[in-house]
């Protein structure tokens, strides 16, 4: 019996990328060595921008001002000392003005949560009549500048309607303001429209609520939104300085150190100044260090587009 034979398999030729060195010239070892030059400048030259400035500043936060002067980019030519962290702690009192900065994080990123999640909660899950028109209106928003805001909320944090109280030079003058962010909103939103709507026709036909939805159901599974935006809330606010710097300006012993870093620059040395901005940069460098996940592989962004 004759077998059957089988087709021969030819080899097909590699299909090279288009690109402006071709598949057989990077082969070449002088093109190789080349271009691995190239990368490594080129992330020299990135790590010089990056973190150049960060080391500098460290740098100068532990040397002495006459060699900050003297000599910039010398690595403690006269040796390096504490007193600038020192000075800066205690009598430029950056310690007060850091723990300001704080309290406006923590108190923006709580309104910020509220808002956003009960926002999202409703424009997704409850979705009433008015939802589509809701969602339009937020997204409008999104097209203004902030700058154009300013001195309409402005007028409205000194004469609140129907409120006879004027909420300037206070805290609640920037916690309020920033539950009034369109933009997570929107995201939580997002976030929740992948959510399976099985879970809550199921919790409907068991008799929950949409209290007890929210607060069983919604939020456990909210987590990685909610810790994108908390991420955003609290630096976001931390290193605001216009806003604080309108409605606090009769109030300094209010005012978060990203404001009053410039009235410490008039009142000190230049080494005391660069410890105090050391110090108002460690939190924003930590919860990076922190955070870094968050930030380069967008876990909680991702879970939020894909669901």
């Amino acid at each position: 019996m004759i077998g059957l034979r089988r087709p021969l398999r030819t080899k097909r030729a590699p299909v090279s990328t288009p690109g402006l060195i071709s598949d057989s010239d990077l082969k070449g070892p002088h093109v190789r060595w080349a271009l691995g030059g190239v990368h490594v400048l080129l992330m020299i030259f990135l790590l010089l921008i990056g973190l150049g400035p960060i080391l500098w500043l460290v740098k100068s936060a532990f040397t002495p001002t006459p060699d900050i002067y003297s000599y910039p980019m010398e690595l403690f030519p006269g040796g390096s000392t504490l007193s600038n962290i020192r000075d800066a702690w205690t009598d430029v009192n950056v310690g007060h003005y850091f723990l300001n900065a704080v309290k406006l994080s923590i108190g923006s990123w709580l309104v910020q949560i509220v808002v956003a999640a009960t926002g999202g909660y409703v424009l997704s899950v409850l979705r009433p009549r008015y939802a589509p028109v809701l969602t339009g209106l937020l997204l409008g928003t999104l097209l203004l500048p902030p700058v154009v805001l300013i001195i309409p909320l402005y007028l409205e944090i000194v004469d609140p309607p129907l409120i006879d109280h004027s909420f300037s030079d206070s805290y609640w003058a920037i916690w309020l303001p920033a539950g009034a962010s369109a933009f997570n909103v929107i995201l939580v939103k997002r976030f929740f429209d992948n959510l399976p709507r099985a879970l809550f026709e199921a919790a409907e036909l068991d008799g929950a609520g949409p209290y007890r939805m929210f607060f069983l159901i919604v939020l456990p599974l909210s987590k990685p939104i909610l810790g994108v935006v908390s991420i955003f809330a609290i630096l976001a606010e931390y290193r605001n300085f216009l806003w604080p710097y309108v409605v606090l300006f009769s109030s300094p012993e209010k005012q978060p150190i990203s404001v009053r870093l410039i009235a410490i620059q008039s009142q000190t040395t230049l080494g005391v100044l660069m410890a105090a901005m050391l110090i108002a940069s460690i939190l924003p460098i930590v919860g990076f260090l922190i955070f870094q996940r968050s930030f380069i592989r967008g876990t909680g962004l991702g879970g939020a587009l894909r669901g």
